[in-house]
């Protein structure tokens, strides 16, 4: 039987875990989170209007329930497994299957799979329960067992350094305070006798991108004894190979004279390759992945220069160097699940329309969307990924390292076929913190174990954990210990990215690469319509309102006005 995907998006209903008497109310969508749903039922007022944010913080302090149910899937295969695939449960959350408890999560990061053998019950419908607890309270508490570590930040409170879930939901310099919690990516059933794990691969141009090389790889789980591997362009095959699975793993190369490179947008196309792996047993077709990837060769320098102080800090992809004009990419909105794939486009076009060549998407974030990495290979868009760390001092409890290390190697995976990605960075500013906290940080130190006994233990996450992760994961792909680094401190500006000044010293200032930069500004008039319509008696600079929506410390003083 061929692997069969049954999407469990139907039939969603939340309610108040707490609360007695409520009832169970059907989900504005799925997936979805606590706030989207609420507001879909009136229950609360939208959070982004006036000053709202404050009448809605009860509801990232409450735990809460979702459920649904599904029949059980009918199969002729007698050894067919069935699993139940979560792509995001945000964050703390406990699943019940028929009321037996098969999954606990503590990160909004990592994807999840249960295997359901003997769990289903054969003729009538199964229950899914999902109990949501309060990443607030959590964290507190998290933050209370640990008395050992210096907690402390920038931005929020300092137990979001505790929770794996994304740093802005605690509120930002730029944004609100709203504490989501819900299956906010998708969740199904998983049916087959033998499924593909994994499908990657390393590419290999030659310098003088006369040539290519692509070694494609799968991990293979179940029983299946061949892979068929085909690499495509457009409608053009490239070439195709049949190989044996030797201990669950199977790999081709595929060599062509003449690649189609890809290139940044307003220097080159962006052709996109499309390498497709399809598992057979005995000729029959059980399961088959699909990746689109661009060949490239990305390279980072950084070399010492003349008659200038300090290094350059320059992208080049296929011998080209690359002036990287572009901007800061924060999360769409405090509730992804309302993101479409259409709106991530939009924004891709607008950054080339314009003339920006690259996105970093910012550390206090998420591991963005499939749609918005697309996007960005489609139409030649470089991304500088942060590992989601942010503005802080993180902690290194081994429970805390073994979450940190499973979501780096999810996320890297699940992205690491993209050929906008070009450089990943270990955190937003944490080295910042560490400076302006005297925290410890001897550069001589080369030893990672007394990093975690000082009180900078999150040096280890950034220099050792990650780089051994990406070392193995993606070794050609450039790893830079955090946004900035580099030079005597974060601030020379001779190596990174310099000081935060006032704006009008822009003709001053500068830097190696400028990886963050921006002078607050009020938004387009639409955009205050939509939280301070104009009839109100509060639509002026520094009125409550206004400041209420001006996050960053300093308040109107920071304008560019």
């Amino acid at each position: 039987m061929m692997k069969t995907l049954i999407e469990l998006d139907q039939g969603w209903q939340f309610k108040d875990a707490n609360d007695t008497t409520a009832q169970f109310l059907p989900v504005a969508q799925f997936p979805t989170n606590i706030h989207l749903d609420l507001q879909h039922h009136g229950l609360i007022p939208d959070p982004f209007f006036a000053k709202n944010e404050l009448d809605v913080q009860w509801v990232g302090e409450r735990a809460w329930i979702y459920r649904t149910t599904f029949p059980t899937p009918q199969t002729s295969e007698a050894d067919a497994e069935m699993d139940l695939v979560f792509d995001g449960l945000d964050t703390f959350a406990s699943v019940f299957l028929n009321g037996e408890e098969i999954l606990k999560t503590e990160n909004m990061f990592i994807p999840e799979r249960v295997t359901l053998t003997n769990l289903l019950r054969a003729h009538h419908e199964n229950e899914l329960s999902i109990r949501f607890e309060s990443a607030w309270l959590r964290g507190q508490r998290i933050v209370k067992d640990h008395p050992e570590h210096r907690w402390g930040c920038w931005n929020g409170d300092p137990s979001r350094l505790a929770v794996r879930k994304a740093q802005y939901h605690y509120g930002w310099d730029w944004g609100p305070r709203l504490i989501t919690c819900g299956p906010w990516r998708p969740i199904r059933l998983e049916i087959y006798t033998a499924r593909i794990d994994d499908l990657y691969f390393t590419t290999d141009v030659h310098p003088m991108l006369v040539s290519a090389q692509v070694v494609a790889k799968v991990h293979v789980v179940g029983r299946a004894s061949q892979v068929v591997f085909a690499l495509s362009l457009a409608d053009e095959m490239v070439g195709a190979e049949v190989v044996g699975i030797e201990n669950g793993v199977a790999s081709a190369t595929f060599r062509t004279g003449r690649p189609r490179l890809w290139y940044p947008t307003g220097y080159g196309g962006q052709p996109l390759y499309t390498l497709t792996a399809k598992l057979l047993l005995g000729g029959s077709a059980k399961d088959s992945a699909t990746k689109r990837f661009g060949l490239r060769r990305a390279e980072v320098f950084q070399c010492k220069l003349m008659n200038a102080p300090g290094t350059a800090f320059m992208f080049q992809i296929n011998n080209v160097p690359i002036f990287c004009g572009g901007s800061n990419w924060i999360p769409a909105d405090s509730f992804i699940p309302r993101v479409t794939p259409e709106k991530y486009r939009q924004w891709v076009k607008m950054i080339v329309e314009g003339n920006q060549v690259m996105l970093r998407i910012w550390g206090g974030g998420i591991y963005e969307e499939q749609a918005l990495y697309d996007a960005c290979d489609e139409l030649g868009v470089l991304v500088w990924q942060d590992f989601p760390f942010a503005c802080g001092n993180y902690p290194a409890y081994p429970a805390f390292l073994e979450q940190v290390e499973r979501e780096a190697r999810a996320n890297v995976k699940r992205l690491r076929h993209h050929p906008s990605i070009v450089i990943w960075a270990g955190n937003n500013e944490d080295y910042q913190y560490v400076e302006s906290e005297g925290l410890d940080y001897n550069p001589q130190d080369k030893d990672p174990q007394s990093w975690l006994k000082s009180s900078f233990p999150a040096r280890y996450i950034y220099e050792k954990l990650l780089v051994d992760v990406t070392r193995e994961l993606i070794p050609q792909t450039y790893y830079h210990f955090g946004s900035p680094f580099g030079g005597k401190n974060t601030r020379d500006s001779t190596s990174g990215m310099g000081t935060q000044e006032p704006y009008q010293k822009y003709d001053q200032l500068g830097g190696r690469f400028v990886s963050e930069f921006g002078m607050a500004a009020l938004p387009d008039a639409r955009t205050i319509d939509s939280y301070l319509p104009s009839h109100t008696d509060e639509r002026y600079p520094q009125s409550s309102t206004m400041e209420f929506h001006h996050k960053a410390a300093g308040g109107q003083r920071r304008l560019a006005m």
